[in-house]
C-alpha cells in the first residue's frame, strides 16, 4: 500500500524501495546483540517498544552515544508518564518525581498504576513544553558537549536546545488533536483556544471548522518561531551521527507543520507525513545545505497557503521571511533522474514487484528443496 502512495512522489518511491531493500541497515546499524549486557538488551527492548521514530535515530548514532542516549530518553520517558498523568494526587506524584533518581538503583522498584490515556494539561502552553521536551533538548545537549565529539558551546546555549525540544513537542499537540480528544486528553493552549470556543473539543464539530483552522494557524505559528534557533544549533554540529540524530526530526517536524497548515483534516481524522516522504527525509538529511534547502521548501509550502484572511496571516509571513533570510538556499534538491514522474514511477513499481515476485519464489524454492531432502 505505501508504494501505491509514492507513485505520484518517485523521489519518495525510489527512497521506500531503497530502504526497503537495505537502506534501512544504513540508517539503523546492526548492534552485536552478544556484547550487550543484559541490562542494555533490556532497554533497547523497551526502546524499540516505546518509539519506533526514536529508536531508529538513537541507533543511527556512533556506538559512543547511542547506549548513552538510549538510557536517557528511557528514563525521560518515565518520568513523563508519571508526570502526565493526572490520576496519581500530587500528594503522592511531586515525591515520587523528586526521588526518582534514587529508584534508578534499585532493581526491585516499578510503579504499575499508571493510567497516562487519563493524563490533561495543568501547567501553561511553554512552561509544560519545557519541562518535557525542552529540558530533553538541554540534556542531550550537555551529553554531545561531554563526550567532546560536539564544541561545549552546542551544551552551554540553553536557548537553542530548548528551542530545539519546544519545535518538536508542539507540533506533535498541534498534529495529535483528534487522536487526544479521543482519548480524553487535552494538550492545545487555553489561553489560545479559549478565544475561539468554549470547550476545546467544539473544534470538531462541522459548524466550527473554520475558526478551528484558524487556531490551528495559529498555533502553528508559534511554533514556527522556533525554527531560527533550530537551524543555528544545527549548523553547529560536526559529528555526522549527531547531526542526523537531530535534523531528521527536526526536519520531519517541519514537514508536519506543512502539512497541518490550514488544514481542516486534522479535526476530522489522522494527518500525517507519507511513509515514502519520511523514509526520503530519513535518507536524505546528511548535511546543512540538503537540510537548510528541506526547511526552506517546507516554510514556503505554508508561505503560499496563508489566507490573506487569517488572523496570524501577517505573523506567519514575517516569521517565515526571517527564516528565509537565514541563509537558506532557494532551490530545489536535484532530481536523480530526467525521466518523466509517470514513466519513472512504472519502473520501480515493477522492479517492486519483480524483486517481492523473485523473493517468493526463491522462498518456495528453498522449501520445495527442503522437503525433498525429507
Amino acid at each position: 500500500m505505501e508504494f501505491v502512495k509514492c507513485l505520484g512522489h518517485p523521489e519518495e518511491f525510489y527512497n521506500l524501495l531503497r530502504f526497503q531493500m537495505g537502506g534501512s541497515r544504513k540508517m539503523m546499524q546492526k548492534m552485536d546483540q552478544d556484547s550487550l549486557s543484559s541490562s542494555l538488551k533490556t532497554c533497547y527492548k523497551y526502546l524499540n517498544q516505546t518509539s519506533r521514530s526514536f529508536a531508529v535515530v538513537i541507533q543511527g548514532l556512533d556506538e559512543e552515544m547511542r547506549h548513552a542516549i538510549c538510557i536517557f530518553y528511557l528514563i525521560l520517558r518515565a518520568l513523563d508518564t508519571v508526570e502526565d498523568d493526572m490520576t496519581i494526587s500530587l500528594e503522592r506524584k511531586v515525591p515520587m518525581l523528586h526521588n526518582f533518581h534514587s529508584y534508578l538503583y534499585d532493581p526491585d522498584w516499578c510503579f504499575m498504576e499508571s493510567k497516562e490515556k487519563d493524563r490533561q494539561v495543568l501547567m501553561d502552553f511553554p512552561t509544560y513544553c519545557h519541562y518535557v521536551a525542552g529540558l530533553v533538548g538541554i540534556g542531550l545537549s550537555r551529553l554531545f558537549s561531554a563526550s567532546e565529539l560536539e564544541d561545549p558551546i552546542v551544551g552551554e546555549d540553553t536557548k537553542l536546545s530548548n528551542s530545539m525540544g519546544l519545535f518538536l513537542q508542539k507540533t506533535n499537540i498541534i498534529r495529535d488533536y483528534l487522536e487526544d480528544q479521543k482519548e480524553g486528553r487535552e494538550f492545545w493552549p487555553q489561553e489560545v483556544w479559549s478565544r475561539y470556543v468554549k470547550k476545546l473539543g467544539d473544534f470538531s464539530k462541522p459548524e466550527n471548522i473554520d475558526i478551528a483552522v484558524q487556531c490551528l494557524n495559529e498555533l502553528i505559528t508559534n511554533a514556527l518561531q522556533h525554527l531560527p534557533d533550530v537551524i543555528t544549533y544545527l549548523s553547529r554540529l560536526r559529528n555526522q551521527s549527531i547531526f542526523k540524530f537531530c535534523a531528521i526530526p527536526q526536519v520531519m517536524a517541519i514537514a508536519t507543520l506543512a502539512a497541518c497548515y490550514n488544514n481542516q483534516q486534522v479535526f476530522k481524522g489522522v494527518v500525517k507525513i507519507r511513509k515514502g516522504q519520511a523514509v526520503k527525509l530519513m535518507m536524505d538529511v546528511t548535511n546543512m545545505p540538503v537540510t537548510k534547502t528541506l526547511i526552506h521548501q517546507y516554510v514556503e509550502e505554508i508561505y503560499n497557503r496563508i489566507p490573506n484572511s487569517d488572523p496570524s496571516s501577517n505573523k506567519t509571513k514575517q516569521l517565515i521571511s526571517t527564516v528565509k533570510t537565514q541563509n537558506l538556499p532557494n532551490c530545489q534538491l536535484v532530481s536523480r533522474s530526467h525521466y518523466s514522474p509517470i514513466y519513472l514511477s512504472f519502473v520501480m513499481l515493477l522492479a517492486a514487484l519483480s524483486w517481492q515476485y523473485l523473493s517468493t519464489l526463491s522462498q518456495v524454492t528453498e522449501d520445495y528443496v527442503q522437503k525433498g531432502e525429507h
